[in-house]
């Protein structure tokens, strides 16, 4: 997992710097631990320990398509080569 996500990490850095000169903005999105039907599955969400989350919550669906939504806008045409932290603060923690 680690080394996928430093990957995609570095190809969103590389494609930024590949695309740029077409006007074409890559950038990722990292959610955090967001609560979806999948995740219920997947472990136990309810035991889910937010109080390591600044905003004291887990993530919803409408949370990282929200950052989609912005990524993908006009407000975000000079963003590129970003990754997006979609995790309620958790990564600071």
């Amino acid at each position: 997992y680690v080394s996928s996500k430093g990957g995609v990490l570095a190809l969103t850095r590389a494609l930024a710097v590949e695309l740029g000169p077409y006007n074409i903005c890559m950038n990722a999105i990292a959610p955090g631990f967001t609560d979806t039907e999948a995740s219920r599955s997947l472990a136990d969400v309810d035991q889910y320990d937010t109080s390591k989350t600044p905003l004291k919550r887990l993530g919803t669906p409408e949370d990282i398509t929200g950052a989609a939504l912005f990524l993908a806008s006009t407000e975000s045409d000079f963003i590129t080569g970003q990754t997006l932290l979609v995790d309620g603060g958790r990564y600071m923690h």
